[in-house]
């Protein structure tokens, strides 16, 4: 698994837009019998579910069960041990039996023989993520948990956990929920069966082994659900909007489009029978998830945005977001290391080749677009110039390789962002040269195939041998390209590769966002008087120019709500969000007098850096540009 996150760096926070399986373990501790779980929904307190865990009986003194350290794909510690109480180990007797927590995530239990079930309640994540947290890390909102009584988003490596030798055990797991929820998985359900006044049901799945626990989320509540098909792929959008502002039937038809062009830009690549989408719609609380991307697995994709975004944002996110997500199927769930194969939740190790991982894939997500007419070539060239842009706010000057490697640890972890910058940016330059080298007849969605006909999601490739193996595939240049900037730490010159297909960075009219320009906030906080005003840069924004806006006005409020320090982070994510023909009502104060701005937003543009076509770009140019845009 993978995750997709994105950053749109707002001044007093981020808008997070946004992303293995388990090794084979020998059986010799228990009887090899599925692993029983049950999770109750019916008798939830305080936003705590009840688990029960019976493993069946065990042959040694002593097992460790624990929690996730790391889930795959999150190249980050989210020790859901943390949201664990109550734990309790049960004798045959129903007498409670010593146990030792080793850390957040693990217990020993010893007597393991007489031991017939564990017991423990499960605390959601999003309600505690922005209240300070309970110390360490906060799982990123696309891979937490919630329980409200409307909504459980129910990651299954929140509430399950696993023996350390057990993970290949299969899985038996039991949800108690009321008959009037909708509930959506993809894990495969072989029972079910109502309480005896009909007012409860349990739903009983079956996994294979703990990694089909982890890879497939489920949905219950209050839901709106639309299936439909895409070629022959069944596709189950699950969409939780708590006050009813987008419904899953209103973003139907972008995601048809989406996930249609998206097979047509893969071709042959395999793909599942059945992809899920969880869309959950925050609606902005203190306890609402402000981690705003998603998490994907093998058939499907959580996904967390901003309620309040309006329904052309939502789409153009969603096209964003969830073709990243469905990109994944090609890597690493088709092309992946042992890392991944073998994945470790407690003491995971990384693969060096998260430019593969995540950079090709948000190329992938990238170019499709273009290729199959989503956007046109401006809007696509502005994408990639924004990551040009994005990518140098972060260490340029970085061995990727390395950074991949430790991704966990400093100076590491906080380049991890540029997986998705400097990730795609390394995905295109790799596609220019294979289409180079080729007259345009390979490009890196073809060298992809191969490494997923030689690998597949069954045999991982060895880490250490990929790079070369690419090369042996491909040309010498590109083993040059990466001993220099992949494996070599040299900022990579774009208009080299741009110069191949008739292009180059320069001065260009490009379009403004409304709170951003240049990737540079145009408002900023005065910490003495809780305002926040607009910089010098608002009158570079032609939109707000237009509108009378100065540098020093105070922004006192926004449709109606007030503008604070306090509140700053959701209203201006809200005002990223805007798009073009959005009614807005906004209140500036200057000199002590307000000033009133009651409009439909237009597009707005400024001056900068632009990727542009050459005026003297040749026929062989504008050939290869064809070929790289087009396929």
């Amino acid at each position: 698994m993978n995750i997709r996150v994105l950053v749109a760096s707002l001044c007093f926070g981020s808008l997070i837009v946004g992303c293995g399986a388990g090794k084979t373990g020998v059986n010799d501790l228990a009887v090899n019998t599925p692993i029983q779980t049950q999770i109750d929904l019916s008798k939830v307190l305080d936003d705590k579910a009840p688990v029960v865990i019976n493993p069946g009986r065990f042959t040694t003194p002593q097992v460790t069960y624990r929690l996730p350290r790391v889930v795959p794909g999150t190249y980050a510690v989210s020790d859901f041990g943390k949201y664990i109480e109550d734990f309790k180990a049960l004798d045959y007797s129903g007498n409670e039996m010593e146990v030792t927590s080793l850390d957040k995530n693990s217990w020993v239990i010893k007597n393991a023989k007489k031991l017939d079930k564990i017991t423990y309640r499960v605390n959601d994540t999003y309600d505690i993520e922005l209240k300070g947290g309970i110390g360490g890390e906060q799982p990123f909102s696309p891979s937490g948990t919630n329980i409200e009584p409307n909504n459980y988003v129910l990651n299954l490596h929140g509430f399950i956990g696993y023996f350390d030798e057990l993970k290949n055990n299969q899985y038996r797991l039991d949800v108690t929920a009321p008959t009037d929820f909708v509930k959506t998985s993809a894990l495969p359900s072989v029972a079910s069966k109502k309480s005896d006044d009909g007012k409860m049901i349990t739903t009983s799945y079956s996994a294979s082994r703990y990694f089909d626990i982890t890879d497939n989320p489920m949905m219950y509540g209050n839901l709106d659900v639309e299936e439909f098909m895409v070629g022959d792929i069944k596709i189950v959008l699950s969409v939780y909007s708590p006050n009813k502002v987008h419904t899953a039937k209103s973003l139907k038809d972008n995601v048809f489009k989406m996930m249609k062009a998206q097979k047509a830009y893969l071709g042959d690549v395999n793909a599942t029978p059945r992809y899920d989408i969880y869309l959950y719609l925050s609606e902005g609380k203190e306890d609402s998830p402000k981690g705003f991307g998603a998490l994907e697995h093998h058939t499907s994709t959580v996904v967390v945005l901003p309620e309040s975004m309006d329904k052309a944002a939502l789409d153009r996110s969603m096209t964003d977001v969830v073709s990243h997500e469905f990109f994944h199927i090609v890597t690493p769930l088709s092309v992946h290391s042992e890392d991944v194969h073998y994945f470790d939740y407690h003491n995971p190790t990384f693969s060096k080749h998260l430019w593969m991982y995540e950079g090709i894939t948000e190329y992938f997500a990238t170019l499709f677009q273009v290729d199959q007419d989503l956007v046109k070539e401006d809007e696509f060239f502005a994408k990639i110039m924004s990551k040009i842009t994005g990518s140098k706010r972060l260490n340029d000057a970085m061995s990727f390789t390395i950074m991949s490697e430790n991704v966990l640890k400093a100076p590491y972890k906080d380049q991890y962002l540029n997986v998705y910058q400097k990730g795609a940016l390394i995905g295109m330059c790799i596609d220019i040269l294979l289409r180079e080298e080729s007259n345009g007849n390979r490009g890196v969605l073809s060298l992809m195939k191969e490494l997923s006909n030689k690998y597949g999601k069954d045999k991982p490739f060895e880490d250490d041998k990929l790079i070369d193996e690419i090369i042996a595939m491909t040309y010498p240049s590109l083993g040059e390209f990466f001993n220099t900037h992949v494996i070599g730490d040299i900022p990579i010159d774009y208009n080299k590769f741009f110069e191949k297909v008739g292009l180059e960075i320069g001065e260009a009219k490009i379009k403004a966002n409304y709170i951003m320009l240049n990737g540079v906030p145009i408002v900023t906080g005065n910490p003495q008087n809780g305002t926040i005003i607009f910089t010098d840069d608002v009158l570079k924004n032609s939109f707000w120019k237009e509108q009378g806006a100065q540098p020093k006005d105070v922004i006192k409020s926004i449709n109606g709500e007030a503008l604070t320090l306090q509140n700053a982070n959701q209203l201006l994510q809200n005002v990223f969000m805007w798009t073009p023909d959005t009614v807005i009502d906004v209140v500036l104060e200057r000199n002590g007098q307000e000033i009133s701005i009651k409009t439909t937003t237009t597009q707005g543009y400024t001056n900068g850096e632009g990727l542009v076509k050459k005026a003297d770009a040749t026929d062989a140019q504008k050939t290869l540009r064809k070929a790289w845009l087009k396929g």
